[in-house]
């Protein structure tokens, strides 16, 4: 799973020019879910979202998380964050989730990041979204759930 995180002083998500969701500051979260992804790669995104320190602290450093300064969290999924693009002109989106897996996987990462006590607002899966947001800093994070390089170079397991 690759997710796109930005701090946010407010954000909404509308469809059709209905709003779906609306958040005040917390994070807009933008999730693609890959082929390869599983249920671990939900959880483990979310709790690492959660859990992000990119809040500043009373001197201005990035130490708290969404959750320390009880901001919530939308969620819009966008199955072309995997879209590749080294070959040609057009994205090929091989890797993305077919849909009925990407939307449980989708669901899955929502629903633990509910779970952690945590507000969640989402737009429509699937659906033509507008959305509308003032970023704050602006921060932007890029996390993936595949595991994590090691310093030297190797690939380890996501519980390292």
């Amino acid at each position: 799973m690759r997710a796109v995180v930005q701090r946010v002083r407010e954000a909404r998500v509308e469809v059709n020019g209905v709003v779906t969701g609306s958040i005040g500051r917390g994070l807009l979260v933008l999730l693609g879910v890959a082929r390869e992804d599983t249920p671990r790669d939900a959880d483990y995104l979310a709790e690492k979202i959660a859990g992000l320190r990119i809040f500043p602290d009373e001197e201005g450093k990035m130490n708290r998380s969404v959750r320390d300064v009880g901001g919530a969290l939308l969620v819009v999924s966008q199955f072309t964050l995997y879209g590749d693009t080294r070959k040609g002109r057009r994205p090929s989106f091989d890797r993305a989730a077919p849909p009925e897996q990407a939307r449980a996987l989708y669901e899955r990462f929502v629903q633990a990041l509910r779970a952690g006590g945590l507000p969640v607002e989402t737009g429509v899966f699937q659906a033509m979204m507008q959305v509308h947001l003032i970023n704050d800093g602006p921060v932007t994070i890029i996390c993936d759930s595949g595991a994590p390089e090691t310093s030297q170079g190797e690939i380890g397991s996501v519980g390292s």
